[in-house]
């Protein structure tokens, strides 16, 4: 899952980046208005994070122009401003969810959790491909009754090609949903992954069907 999260503080807007990564997510930091608007229009994101008061465009004028845009990402409005008037405000700028300065890192998790479930993302938290079963909340993967092993990169990846099973995504599609958009990433780097993926999803299942399928040309495919 890849999140962008627009926040001029600093501190916080790195404290966010660090503890999003360590929960497997991909995720790029804007630290002021403008940038953040560019980065969300320009780009694929799964959830946006947004601070109301931010220098060059506040976070509500960002959430507008992204829905008149027909951009339906989720967007959680992160603010200092807690009044009853103020949540109203942000949430009929077409914004999704609301949370108020200071706050768990618990409760930030679990709102991008809930909002990541919502139609838009096909967001099941269990998902199965024949024998194949991920859960996103346990981070369990495992093939009939065999419990699989992965690195969260690798774990990403797959739920990623879960979440888009039957359908062939690029190398481009793949980069931008698991690494972030400042990741350093070789020509190559996708195919490791995929190779490192198919060595515990497919190989060792005598009998059992290859799920993870290369698109000559175009890229990869899960069905």
């Amino acid at each position: 899952m890849r999140i962008l999260v627009i926040e001029d503080e600093h501190k916080i807007a790195n404290s966010i980046k660090r503890g999003l990564e360590l929960e497997s997510f991909a995720v790029d930091v804007a630290y002021s208005g403008i940038e953040g608007y560019d980065l969300a229009a320009s780009e694929s994101y799964d959830v946006i994070i947004i601070d109301i008061m931010l220098p060059g465009m506040d976070g509500r004028e960002i959430c507008n122009k992204l829905r008149q845009e027909n951009n339906h990402a989720p967007i959680l409005m992160l603010t200092a401003l807690g009044s009853l008037s103020d949540k109203v405000s942000g949430l009929n700028t077409g914004a999704d969810d609301y949370l108020v300065k200071p706050f768990a890192f618990e409760e930030l998790l679990a709102r991008i959790k809930a909002l990541s479930r919502r139609p838009r993302n096909g967001g099941q938290t269990k998902l199965k491909i024949r024998d194949l079963e991920l859960d996103s909340v346990t981070y369990e993967v495992k093939r009939g009754n065999k419990n699989i092993n992965l690195t969260k990169k690798e774990f990403v990846l797959l739920e990623y090609l879960m979440r888009n099973s039957g359908k062939t995504v690029n190398k481009d599609n793949i980069i931008e949903h698991v690494w972030n958009y400042d990741a350093d990433i070789l020509p190559n780097t996708v195919e490791v992954y995929i190779r490192y993926l198919r060595q515990k999803i497919d190989k060792g299942y005598v009998g059992r069907d290859k799920l993870i399928h290369t698109v000559r040309g175009f890229g990869y495919k899960l069905e």
